[in-house]
């Protein structure tokens, strides 16, 4: 495990940790989201975590897990994957049931957004189910351009993209002091 460049929590602050998909921190998350997809969608959804290989949110491949943790607990997490050579697709975005309405999702998709910027990736691209309509709020309040009609019926759509382009930040700190 190695932490995402960031202080030591004080009491009730979130640390941002990046994890491999096997580390046994990530496992609430799998199991949560799979029970959400097939309460959603009926059927085994965790077939559907299943679909990309654990290597492909890992930095050799251009991905990444990251996990918001409260007292060492996971409460949030999210991840990325390599979709083109400019382009990272959010993956896996995940508040704990017990955490909701917190405003952790929107932590995690910045601090993923944070580092797709940082490893050079200037777009991100997902989709969300359309049975997901918090989803879609969260992402539409965030910033990113839906591709699909907004006004049609998302089971009409299927799955339903987004994109958001990043910009670059001006550097910080002893970077910007160089």
């Amino acid at each position: 495990m190695t932490s995402v460049a960031q202080p030591p929590a004080r009491p009730g602050e979130l640390t941002v940790l990046e994890v491999p998909v096997s580390d046994p921190l990530v496992e609430p998350l799998l199991r949560e989201l799979g029970d959400e997809y097939s309460a959603r969608y009926g059927g085994d959804a965790h077939g559907e975590m299943a679909r990309y290989p654990d290597e492909e949110f890992t930095a050799p491949y251009g991905g990444v897990l990251l996990l918001l943790l409260e007292h060492g607990d996971p409460v949030a997490g999210g991840a990325f994957r390599r979709y083109d050579a400019t382009t990272a697709e959010l993956k896996r975005i995940w508040t704990h049931s017990a955490h909701r309405r917190r405003g952790l999702a929107r932590r995690v998709v910045a601090e993923l957004e944070r580092e797709a910027g940082a490893r050079g990736y200037r777009r991100v691209y997902l989709t969300t189910g359309p049975r997901q309509p918090e989803a879609r709020g969260l992402y539409l309040a965030t910033g990113y351009t839906p591709l699909f009609d907004t006004e049609a019926d998302p089971e009409t759509i299927g799955p339903l993209p987004f994109e958001k382009h990043l910009t670059a930040e001006a550097p910080t700190g002893k970077a910007a002091e160089l």
